[in-house]
């Protein structure tokens, strides 16, 4: 891992303690679960900001995959948290502060109540495991067992939780070209044996996810992807490969691994990655596997920094692009039965929050309307982020735009 080799020497000993026993089949410690209350209210008074909306109404297949999603609802992702990385003034005798390092706060137990309270129903939990593995990929004990603490009080408070690899997409751990793909499979048979191993007794509230957006990274098609490209196509077949052998390696676990719900996307997690003609999801036996999808769109609104502040639900531009993505999903994947998650969205804030929340009423309830559910990314409020999606501010387990969070919370509601 890219941290300990910069102090291999003065390390090892400490890496060792960490690692012993992470292996798959080793058993992790039982977590307890402090005291917490779900707030009452935790939102206010309803807001005059946020719209009703009336969008077509589409027809979505009957399935357990589609009950499935729709049960899910609304999610929130607890980001630049367990995700971080590259943090270079962190030891592995004190990496449980990698946690911290992005977002300036543990996660608390209150944390998970006040979103339960709000009305959010899946919890999406990103981690970067390539950080703390040792040179065989042994996940270190101490961050598993902390992964598994947060997971827990997802649990037990009847939310769904949705665990994945994040930022672990480099040429020395996983990589999707052919180049890296024996190095890439090595690594992640590894780490997902162990985090496999880590929840196989945990029942299907508990969702596993292959990659996080996976593309080339430090190359031109980065963030697109060219369909006539050969680099393009040998990447979207390496992906093929990468989320066939997630889903083998979890299924082979046994446990509720055999026949638990599976999350993999294609080429950057992007709509265009998913429509690609290449792209295929993976063979499953229990047909258990979900389309994860991420969508920052319209971008100049949602995603780009010095792009426009303006969204109005008026504006068939601004409207339009969701629609159109959202009929492409729809039309290749749910009308085929194949379950779709919006596994992150938002709008950064741009002191636009009129705006803002309108385009979150809109956004979830297109997407409920032809059957996908949608997760916000949020990287905690008031953290100094240059992007902020933030809604909670975890210092204090409040919200800082309730607004957003009832419209959020009333699009998702949509019939």
């Amino acid at each position: 891992m890219k941290w300990m080799k910069k102090t291999a020497a003065l390390i090892t000993a400490a890496v060792t303690l960490l690692c012993t026993g992470c292996a798959a089949g080793s058993k992790l410690p039982e977590t307890s679960i402090p005291d917490y209350t779900i707030p009452v209210n935790v939102l206010g008074e309803p807001s005059e900001l946020v719209p009703d909306v009336q969008v077509d109404k589409y027809q979505v297949p009957e399935s357990e995959g589609m009950d499935f999603i729709k049960e899910l609802h609304l999610g929130w992702n607890l980001g630049n948290t367990f995700d971080a990385t590259n943090v270079g003034n962190i030891s592995a005798e004190h990496e449980l502060d990698y946690e911290k390092a992005w977002c300036g706060e543990f996660t608390k137990i209150e944390n998970i109540a006040a979103l339960k309270a709000a009305g959010f129903n899946t919890i999406r939990i990103p981690v970067s495991w390539h950080n703390h593995v040792d040179e065989n990929f042994n996940i270190s004990r101490a961050w598993l067992t902390r992964v598994k603490e947060v997971v827990d009080w997802c649990r037990d408070m009847d939310l769904y939780v949705i665990v994945n690899t994040h930022h672990d997409n480099e040429e020395d751990f996983y990589y999707p070209d052919s180049a890296h793909m024996e190095s890439s499979k090595k690594y992640l048979a590894a780490v997902w044996s162990q985090i496999a191993e880590a929840f196989k007794d945990y029942d299907e509230h508990l969702i596993l996810e292959s990659l996080n957006e996976p593309r080339l990274v430090g190359t031109n098609y980065e963030w697109w992807i060219d369909q006539n490209n050969e680099q393009c196509k040998d990447a979207v077949s390496c992906i093929n490969t990468l989320n066939q052998l997630f889903v083998d390696t979890v299924r082979a676990s046994g446990g509720s691994n055999a026949s638990r719900w599976l999350l993999v996307p294609g080429y950057a997690a992007s709509p265009d990655g998913a429509l690609n003609p290449g792209f295929a999801m993976p063979t499953d036996p229990q047909n258990r596997v979900i389309l994860s999808v991420h969508a920052y769109r319209p971008y100049n609104f949602a995603l780009n920094k010095t792009g426009t502040k303006e969204w109005s639900l008026d504006n068939a531009s601004d409207t339009g692009d969701i629609i159109q993505f959202m009929d492409n999903l729809y039309g290749k994947f749910v009308l085929k039965g194949v379950p779709v998650l919006i596994g992150e969205f938002g709008a950064m804030n741009k002191d636009n929050l009129e705006a803002r929340v309108a385009f979150s009423a809109y956004y979830t309830a297109a997407a409920r309307a032809r059957g996908i559910s949608c997760l916000w990314w949020d990287n905690n409020a008031f953290a100094g982020s240059g992007e902020n999606f933030g809604l909670l501010y975890r210092k204090s387990s409040s919200f800082t735009y309730p607004e957003i969070v009832q419209a959020l919370v009333k699009g998702s509601d949509y019939q």
